[in-house]
């Protein structure tokens, strides 16, 4: 996801959707959770399949993510069916916004259910995503985005990093000075800071206000939190050296946390790979949304010779209830409490 370029975020009230597929007058709204084999896992989205009868209407496609509820709402607004190619936007209940991981894999998701596996092209305000949908025998299918080229830079200790441990409660001293404080990029900017400790990750306690308004400053989506552990060898030819578990605030969104950031991991790909920290084909797995009761799973693959990152995983639809078609509104992410 990218941050709104709307108005300041409001913020909503949490409930759990409750129902895979809302109604309105002019399209149908499937819900998927990416990241996760489970409904109650991962990152819900919204996912429109065939938004032409809405697709030069900005406002009603916002008003529709506004009604589903999520942090992200895919609508394809143009479909070359034979090329397997789709024009996909994203708008979050306040703006459209320019590329969302966890959207864009529970749209291939949704297309490879309907059409059968393969590779998937959507054009994004980000540029081109190619995405390749494979199944995986009796569970979901899985999905693999390539992202924008890359990049990451060190944050600037005075304009980004100061004011930025400020309004989370962070000090210096709860960085991990091997993982210096970086903006990365895959298509939009976040934030990438490493704790120290596990311990120090999981005691997020911020002042949304102040973050938010770092964040809007400086055109951040999310700060990419993030520990890190040792991994075993993944055992497919990759080299798999690293596991992180990674939190991400997503004030100007209008929620304190995001469950899964496919965006978010694609900038870390690139951080990774400025930092000399993927120096052969490097399979990275990524554990999050645990500390707010929705773990999702996101593996991340990082080669030296090549400035795009590949961010996989599955997702699965969010069940009816029978209670009608519409789901009780509210996001898919920790809301701002008062």
């Amino acid at each position: 996801m990218t941050a709104p370029t709307g108005p300041t975020a409001s913020t909503t009230t949490s409930t759990t959707p409750t129902a895979s597929t809302a109604s309105t007058p002019d399209v149908d709204v499937l819900h998927y959770s990416a990241f996760t084999t489970r409904p109650d896992g991962g990152n819900p989205a919204g996912v429109v399949l065939d938004a032409s009868a809405v697709a030069d209407d900005d406002a009603a496609m916002t008003a529709i993510a506004a009604r589903v509820g999520y942090s992200e709402t895919a609508f394809i607004t143009e479909r070359d069916e034979a090329a397997r190619r789709y024009r996909l936007r994203y708008f979050s209940p306040l703006a459209e916004v320019a590329f969302c991981g966890h959207a864009t894999i529970a749209t291939a998701v949704a297309l490879a259910e309907r059409d059968g596996p393969g590779e998937l092209v959507f054009d994004t305000a980000s540029g081109e995503i190619r995405v390749e949908t494979t199944a995986d025998g009796d569970g979901p299918p899985r999905a693999t985005l390539t992202s924008v080229p890359t990049r990451s830079r060190p944050a600037d200790p005075g304009t980004e990093l100061e004011p930025a441990l400020a309004a989370l409660g962070w000090s210096a001293d709860d960085l991990d000075p091997a993982l210096p404080p970086h903006v990365a990029f895959a298509g939009n900017d976040h934030l990438v800071l490493a704790a120290a400790t596990r311990e120090r990750l999981a005691d997020l306690d911020y002042d949304f206000d102040a973050l938010g308004a770092v964040m809007r400053r400086r055109g951040w989506t999310t700060v990419h939190l993030v520990w890190c552990e040792t991994a075993e060898g993944a055992g497919d030819g990759s080299t798999e050296k690293l596991a992180f578990h990674a939190r991400d605030p997503f004030p100007v969104g209008g929620v304190v946390e995001d469950p899964a950031t496919g965006a978010a991991a694609a900038a870390f790909g690139g951080y990774l790979r400025v930092l000399g920290l993927a120096d052969g084909p490097t399979r990275v797995r990524i554990r999050q949304g645990e500390d707010m009761g929705r773990p999702s799973d996101l593996l991340l693959d990082v080669t030296p010779d090549d400035p795009r990152s590949r961010v996989s995983g599955q997702a699965v639809p969010i069940p009816r209830t029978g209670r009608g078609t519409d789901p009780e509104a509210g996001p898919c992410t920790t809301p701002r409490t008062a």
